[in-house]
């Protein structure tokens, strides 16, 4: 029997804010069963929203595997000093929670180009393909115009709801773009990008597609990296004076997007943007890198300074939220993915924290009642947590259970993060001892399996959490392109082709 006391604590302290959590971890039997009692008073609390919903804010975390979410949670509790085993993110608090299958319809494992083609049109597709249906292959500019693809961002434009993107990544790249472009080829993102055959046959590159395109030319909010695919070759980047634009055409995209929207603005430093009057200002373009943005641990080092993923959110549903008749809002941490890319947990974490911070925002600034906040990634990586760790050890250190490193059969330690395959792959002999290493620096990077210049996406389920309207859909195990139905179905959209 445990005291009725101890319930009544724990759940005070599970359900406050999202970002709060457990001050002091369970310790005893009765605190366990207090803590599950708790949790599923707040379950049964739980009561689904039925009816349409005025906005739709879609979170894509870019590799965002169940392991990262675990280990960016544990991360984020023991940054701030408390449990991070048993910490609550602003993730966590989504009530309702399914498993994804990310397979694409040529792929066992995706990229990312046919997961977010498969959450914005509701088709699966060809692995390197945006836009286009499967009949389609990759490359194939002749035979994709005839396949084609409506996004959701189309149709939500199409009912009057504005619209916008908001990345961490090249405003350009797969993710994002998905929303608005239709290409057989995910890296057509600068017209010097094309083949010789494609530009024959009529197919135009994504930025242009952004700038003319029917869906791009509508965005009212575009925020995240990819300046230099904007502007001629022959321009200097405004931030680093050695950098140049990407364009062959001799086109500056950011002053035609100018001149094409002159109530908009278009800024590409943290000191431009903060001067934006969100309601009054009509459109607003920001490019903040010439590639993708900084990485979150890296943001502050920035040159010309770059927003934050939180702040970058804050701003697009204020100026989409002044709006009449609602918005749709894709935002992604782009940068997850190419953490994991370069075998390096500790950034990938960072920046799975940063999108967990810009899911709070909108949380606090959204009504659950009218606002579907749905949160996913588009595929896993081949992280892996491991070792028998003790409870609280540093989640980026070496495996210790009591304070004392557990070895490997080689007598030296490993760390509990680690790769499939890598950079980070030990090619030498012996075996370099993580024990007389940082681990928890900045760039170091784990040590892996197999020999990669770049770490590989995985094949596993992800998650998708939700709240709001239409969320009690997101269950059980779905497929990925069935999430497009569900945010249709949100907007009392007929659901069809």
């Amino acid at each position: 029997m445990f005291h009725r006391s101890a319930v009544i604590f724990a759940a005070l302290v599970l359900t406050v804010s999202p970002d709060t959590t457990v001050a002091q971890p369970a310790s005893t039997t009765d605190a366990y069963r207090a803590q599950a009692m708790a949790e599923l008073e707040r379950l049964n609390a739980e009561a689904p929203i039925v009816g349409k919903a005025r906005n739709i804010i879609l979170f894509i975390g870019d590799g965002m595997g169940v392991t990262t979410l675990t280990a960016a949670r544990i991360h984020q509790g023991q940054r701030q000093g408390v449990d991070g085993e048993s910490f609550v993110t602003a993730m966590d608090r989504l009530p309702n929670t399914a498993l994804v299958k990310t397979y694409s319809h040529d792929g066992q494992v995706s990229d990312s180009a046919p997961t977010a083609t498969a959450m914005l049109t509701g088709v699966k597709t060809r692995n390197g393909v945006i836009g286009i249906g499967p009949e389609a292959a990759e490359n194939d500019c002749a035979a994709s115009k005839s396949h084609r693809l409506p996004s959701l961002f189309e149709l939500a434009q199409g009912q009057g709801l504005a619209t916008g993107v908001v990345s961490t990544a090249r405003i350009t790249h797969a993710t994002p773009a998905a929303s608005y472009a239709h290409t057989p080829q995910r890296d057509w993102e600068a017209d010097g990008d094309l083949s010789a055959d494609a530009r024959k046959q009529g197919c135009i590159d994504v930025v242009r597609q952004m700038i003319e395109g029917e869906v791009g030319s509508r965005l009212d909010v575009i925020l995240g990296g990819g300046r230099a695919f904007f502007l001629p070759a022959s321009a200097s980047d405004p931030e680093y004076a050695d950098r140049k634009g990407k364009r062959t055409d001799k086109r500056d995209l950011t002053a035609e997007w100018q001149n094409r929207n002159p109530r908009g603005a278009y800024v590409w430093s943290s000191q431009s943007f903060a001067k934006v009057d969100l309601r009054s200002t009509s459109r607003l373009l920001g490019l903040f890198e010439p590639d993708h943005m900084q990485y979150e641990a890296d943001r502050a080092k920035d040159v010309g300074g770059e927003p934050s993923l939180a702040e970058m959110t804050r701003a697009a549903i204020t100026m989409l939220g002044s709006r009449d008749k609602g918005y749709v809002l894709l935002v992604e941490g782009g940068r997850i993915d190419h953490a994991h890319h370069a075998g390096n947990a500790r950034r990938a974490l960072e920046d799975t924290i940063a999108l967990d911070e810009a899911v709070k925002a909108a949380l606090e600034m959204t009504n659950r009642q009218d606002t579907l906040v749905l949160v996913t990634a588009d595929h896993s990586h081949t992280m892996s947590i491991s070792g028998y760790p003790s409870r609280g050890n540093p989640i980026l250190g070496t495996a210790a259970f009591g304070g004392q490193a557990v070895k490997a059969k080689d007598g030296k330690g490993y760390t509990t993060l680690g790769y499939a395959g890598g950079p980070g792959a030990v090619t030498e002999t012996p075996r370099p001892d993580p024990l007389q290493v940082d681990t928890t620096a900045l760039d170091y990077k784990q040590q892996s399996l197999v020999p990669l210049n770049s770490e590989t996406h995985a094949g596993d389920d992800v998650l998708a959490r939700a709240s709001g309207p239409m969320a009690h859909l997101v269950k059980g195990t779905i497929e990925q392109n069935t999430l497009y139905y569900v945010m249709r179905q949100a907007l009392a959209l007929p659901v069809g082709r």
